[in-house]
């Protein structure tokens, strides 16, 4: 699995930013995601922390494609659009 580092959280008014880190030494690509704080409350319960969801949301991803793939900048719940499974299995 890729090295996956959260390297900036930042709570709003409707939920978090995030800047994450993905990949070692020089082939490394930061992320811009957003969470709204409805999205993390149907995904988590409350049980994890947002920080949590987003690092096992990229482990999701990261187990279907390329981090070259994945959106540079996006909120998470545009996930589900491209893996219809995403919401179930982050659930589980």
């Amino acid at each position: 699995m890729k090295n996956i580092k959260i390297k900036k959280e930042e709570q709003t008014e409707n939920g978090w930013n995030f800047l994450v880190e993905v990949g070692d030494n020089e082939d490394k690509i930061e992320y811009s995601v957003t969470l709204d704080k409805e999205y993390y409350q149907k995904l988590t319960d409350g049980k994890h922390t947002p920080a949590e969801l987003v690092e096992k949301s990229f482990e999701f991803l990261l187990a279907r494609e390329l981090k070259e793939s994945i959106l540079r900048e996006f909120n998470l719940r545009v996930i589900s659009n491209y893996f219809p499974e995403y919401e179930d299995e982050i659930i589980k």
